[in-house]
C-alpha cells in the first residue's frame, strides 16, 4: 500500500511504536475517499450494544443486519469500521479485506443501574482482533467515574499486548461518572484533559466529543482566563483538543452524538477541519437515515474534508 507526505509526518511522531502498529494506522489513513489526505472518517456501530436495539436501529431498519453496516461504510468510502465482536463476526468472512476494521473490546449497556457506577465490560480480546483482521482494537474509558482508574489500567495492558502483536489502539475517551457534572461532560477543560489522558496512557487514534465554551474545573477557569485561551468558536476548542493530544503529535477524531440535522453535522466537520481536527467517527447520524441519505452525507462531509465544500 502506498503513503503520501503527509501521512508519512503524521506516522514519524509515533516514535518508538512498533512497525506493525504504523502498517495499521497507515492503512487507516490510505483507505476510502480521504486516503493520503491526514483525515479519517469512521463508522461506529456499538450503540446496539449501549442503548438497545430499537433506539438505534428502528429509524431505519437496515441497520438490524450487520451487512448493512459493512456495505454503508465500503460503498462510501469511509476509513474504517468500527464495532463489537458480534457486528464484526458476522460480516467478517463476507467483506474480509474489503475495509479496515476495529474492535471494540469493551461495552456499557443502558439496563444496569445508576448505583453501579460508569464502567464497560470487557467483551472481546486482542487475538479476536487478529482472528477477524482488524487493524485495531477500541476501548472506552469513563474519566470522571469511580472506575475511571481500573479502566485505565485494563487498557494499558491491552494496548502492550496489541502493540506487541503489531495491532493499533483507538481509545474513546468519555468524561462522565461521579466526578463530572452533566455540562461537564462536553466542557472544554474537560474535553482537552480527556484528550491527554487518552494520548498519556497510549492511544494511536483518540475519540472525543465536540466541547461547548463551558469551564467546568474552577482551578482550570483561573488559567484559561490569565492566558486568555481561545475557546470562543467550534474550531477553536478543537484547536485546543488538538494541543491537548501532545500538540497535534496524536490522531484525534470527533464523535457525532446523536441524530441531528444535516447543517450542524457539516458545521461541525468544518470547525474539526479547521481547527486542525483528524475526522469524525459518526454512526447514528447515518445509519439511522434511510441509505441514499448517508451516502450523500458521507460524500459531503469527505468533500468538507478535502476542503471542498
Amino acid at each position: 500500500m502506498k503513503t503520501t507526505r503527509r501521512v508519512q509526518r503524521i506516522l514519524a511522531n509515533y516514535e518508538g511504536e512498533t512497525p506493525g502498529v504504523k502498517a495499521q494506522l497507515n492503512r487507516l489513513l490510505m483507505t476510502g475517499k480521504l486516503a493520503g489526505t491526514g483525515r479519517m472518517i469512521i463508522l461506529p456501530v456499538d450503540q446496539g450494544f449501549e442503548h438497545g436495539p430499537a433506539r438505534s436501529f428502528a429509524p431505519n431498519p437496515d441497520g438490524y443486519d450487520p451487512h448493512y453496516h459493512y456495505r454503508l461504510a465500503i460503498d462510501a468510502g469511509l476509513s474504517a469500521y468500527a464495532a463489537p465482536l458480534g457486528m464484526l463476526e458476522a460480516g467478517a468472512d463476507t467483506f474480509a479485506g474489503q475495509i479496515p476494521t476495529i474492535l471494540k473490546c469493551n461495552s456499557a449497556n443502558s439496563l444496569m443501574s445508576d448505583g453501579c457506577g460508569k464502567n464497560q465490560a470487557v467483551t472481546a480480546s486482542v487475538d479476536d482482533a487478529l482472528r477477524l483482521g482488524a487493524a485495531a482494537i477500541g476501548f472506552t474509558i469513563y474519566p470522571g467515574s469511580d472506575c475511571a482508574l481500573e479502566m485505565f489500567e485494563e487498557i494499558v495492558e491491552m494496548r502492550r499486548e496489541a502493540a506487541a502483536k503489531g495491532v493499533a489502539t483507538v481509545i474513546w475517551s468519555y468524561p462522565r461518572g461521579e466526578g463530572i457534572t452533566k455540562p461537564g461532560e462536553t466542557a472544554i477543560d474537560v474535553a482537552a484533559y480527556a484528550a491527554q489522558i487518552a494520548a498519556q496512557i497510549g492511544a494511536h487514534v483518540i475519540k472525543i466529543k465536540l466541547s461547548s465554551d463551558h469551564v467546568m474545573l474552577p482551578e482550570a477557569r483561573d488559567v484559561y482566563e490569565a492566558q486568555g485561551i481561545d475557546i470562543a468558536s467550534q474550531a477553536a476548542r478543537v484547536r485546543h483538543c488538538m494541543q491537548a493530544a501532545f500538540g497535534g503529535r496524536r490522531i484525534v477524531v470527533f464523535s457525532g452524538g446523536a441524530k441531528k440535522n444535516e447543517s450542524s453535522v457539516y458545521d461541525d466537520a468544518r470547525a474539526i477541519r479547521d481547527g486542525g481536527g483528524n475526522g469524525s467517527i459518526i454512526g447514528r447520524n447515518t445509519f439511522q437515515r434511510p441509505r441514499g441519505e448517508a451516502l450523500e452525507m458521507l460524500a459531503k462531509l469527505a468533500d468538507i474534508y478535502k476542503g471542498r465544500a
